[in-house]
């Protein structure tokens, strides 16, 4: 789907140009006054989001002869949230509402969206290191954390994780209007997977149980140990990612991270 090929589907008198990302599938199409973000296999729980307020305006769909489909989005003009902001009450308030949309939830179940349960994870994660054929004292000090607190961190209920909640993935449009975009990855999951990377990602530790509070849950041990347990595996994974593509010095990063997460 490159640009000449964009600018053929939209008809004439539209200018389209990459809008970045890593997949290389977005768009931004200009005509006259009219500006949209333009996605292929965008997730497809978007028109949903869309109306809940999660992500910007989805203005139409299309689906194409060879089964892919293009979305149309209000391309907002704002800027992604800084580090420091991730801390704000109306972050702790949409994830919040994300996590308790009953709608999200009933359209991921109806394509048959199974649970990322611990096990899974764990299960995908020896996987890949039995591919990449890996022998490490901090990957099999963590993958042993893993196994053995399995039990600790069944948790049953269940919601919509975005799983990426990097502050580059939230959005103030011109108006301070807070979104949460990129949902490509997004899965049904304890909510404490998202929680956990949030929080030891940009919240002290003294403040978790404040922001928690706006978020509208009790900090108890329970939730401790499952944002640990989703924190520690989420590195293991996130350092595969990196030594599949031999970004050794990430990955030596990674080590030294997990490592004390496990003397936490």
């Amino acid at each position: 789907m490159r640009v000449n090929w964009v600018e053929q589907f939209l008809g004439d008198g539209w200018k389209v140009h990459p809008a970045g990302g890593a997949t290389g599938e977005a768009y931004i199409a200009q005509q006259g006054e009219q500006t949209v973000f333009l996605k292929r296999n965008s997730s497809p729980f978007l028109a949903v989001l869309s109306a809940e307020g999660i992500v910007p305006k989805l203005l139409w769909t299309k689906r194409l002869e060879n089964g892919d489909v293009v979305t149309a989005q209000k391309l907002i003009q704002g800027r992604e949230l800084k580090a420091y902001e991730m801390k704000e009450s109306r972050v702790a308030a949409l994830l919040s509402k994300i996590h308790g949309s009953s709608e999200l939830l009933d359209m991921f179940k109806r394509i048959g969206n199974e649970p990322l349960t611990p096990i899974v994870i764990v299960e995908n994660l020896r996987r890949q290191l039995q591919l990449f054929h890996i022998e490490d004292e901090t990957i099999e000090a963590g993958m042993k954390y893993l196994f053995d607190a399995l039990e600790v961190v069944k948790h049953e209920h269940y919601v919509v994780c975005h799983c990426d909640i990097n502050h580059n993935n939230w959005m103030l449009d011109e108006e301070d209007q807070l979104y949460l975009i990129d949902w490509d990855g997004a899965t049904v999951s304890d909510p404490a997977l998202d929680l956990g990377l949030l929080l030891y990602s940009y919240i002290p530790e003294h403040e978790w149980a404040a922001w928690l509070k706006q978020y509208g849950v009790k900090l108890d041990s329970s939730l401790h140990e499952r944002m640990h347990w989703y924190v520690v595996s989420q590195s293991i994974s996130v350092l595969l990612w990196h030594y599949g593509r031999q970004q050794y010095e990430e990955v030596e990063q990674l080590k030294m991270y997990i490592q004390s997460l496990l003397n936490d």
